[in-house]
């Protein structure tokens, strides 16, 4: 029978932050169950764990959706980083993502990564469509530092500024606007939305993809890196960002993102995660 562990991830207490249930041992899945799995498990993502493919590195891990397989997500590499730390690796790790190695280290009861993606900005979207899919009026957008846009470092968010944080709590997402956004913007898949409120270095922020089974997610790492990244490039400095997310559906959650100025911008996602369950996939 094939093992699995579930982990509350960007969080210090048990049913907080984002759920994640790994696969440390997925050698002996079925290729075709691994979609089947995670659907099962209908969290935000599951991850399935395997030998690396070079020697020098810790694992290759594959990260699935309820509904497709991701080349790249946070909450997975935090939660994943310390599943395995806690089964006994030890000291730094490397591990083998759809988007390519990824450096994971732990201090102060923290694991973090790093990683030195280009942003890629790949649209635009009307801010009067991403103000319907998020059900608010068009005031509720704030376009002063930047317009609703379209990014990716591996995985793409719509990332939307509000005026405040009341407008954050008002959102109520609309499926046929998000359908109406990802038809004319395909490159995003489920045109997920990521509307943030900023107070000096405190984000608050909400993440919806309900197009893949994700009605809302209570913590986004990817999504608080490609923030990051994208205010580096905005305000032409280093971020130092603390961001709150899951407050709305009762899973609180805490990310830390830190970024680096340069040639090539280097983000930082930290955060905490402990196990909550443990089992067996029986029929395996």
């Amino acid at each position: 029978m094939t093992q699995y562990v579930v982990y509350d991830v960007f969080t210090d207490s048990a049913f907080g932050g984002n759920q994640l249930a790994v696969i440390p041992d997925a050698q002996n899945l079925p290729e075709d169950d691994l979609q089947k799995i995670a659907r099962e498990f209908n969290f935000s993502e599951t991850t399935f764990v395997y030998p690396p493919a070079d020697p020098a590195h810790t694992a290759k891990v594959r990260i699935f959706t309820p509904t497709m397989e991701i080349p790249f997500a946070g909450h997975p590499t935090i939660g994943t980083a310390v599943a395995l730390r806690d089964l006994g690796q030890t000291g730094d790790m490397i591990l083998e993502l759809g988007v390519g190695p990824i450096s994971c280290s732990f201090g102060n009861d923290h694991a973090s990564f790093t990683t030195h993606a280009a942003l890629e900005r790949l649209a635009q979207p009307d801010p009067a469509l991403v103000a319907a899919a998020l059900g608010l009026p068009q005031t509720a957008i704030s376009t002063e530092n930047h317009p609703p846009l379209q990014c990716s470092l591996g995985l793409p968010f719509v990332i939307v500024e509000l005026i405040n944080a009341e407008a954050l709590n008002q959102c109520k997402p609309a499926i046929d606007q998000l359908e109406a956004g990802a038809a004319k913007h395909p490159a995003g898949l489920d045109f997920a939305l990521y509307p943030y409120a900023r107070i000096g270095d405190m984000i608050e922020a909400r993440m919806f993809a309900p197009l893949d089974n994700i009605p809302e997610d209570p913590a986004t790492g990817s999504a608080a890196a490609t923030l990051a990244a994208l205010l580096t490039e905005v305000h032409e400095s280093a971020q130092n960002l603390v961001i709150h997310q899951g407050m709305a559906i009762g899973r609180p959650s805490q990310i830390a993102a830190k970024t680096t100025t340069g040639d090539q911008v280097a983000v930082t996602i930290s955060g905490k995660a402990l196990c909550t369950m443990q089992g067996v996939l029986c029929y395996a």
